[in-house]
């Protein structure tokens, strides 16, 4: 058992958000960010990869419409001299 005392509101309340995001209790929240951290391989992931999940996570995975393709131009004409 572990017990935390004095932690600021703001990092209880963004505490309890990533929980209801991750669909969780504020005590499993913890615990998955303790083991993330503390164990060894967590930091193994790419700069990419973790920027990846950062924003996935904040932004909710949504996908993006991509926009249709078009065929390029042609050159323009130049006439010799």
């Amino acid at each position: 058992m572990l017990t935390v005392r004095n932690l600021d509101e703001a990092i209880k309340s963004r505490l309890r958000i990533k929980a209801a995001q991750h669909g969780c209790s504020m005590e499993e929240e913890t615990r998955r960010i303790l083991r993330e951290v503390l164990l060894p391989g967590s930091h193994q992931r790419g700069l990419g990869t973790r920027l990846h999940h950062q924003i996935v996570e904040l932004s909710g995975g949504g996908e993006l419409e991509l926009p249709a393709r078009s065929l390029p131009r042609s050159a323009p004409f130049v006439e010799d001299d």
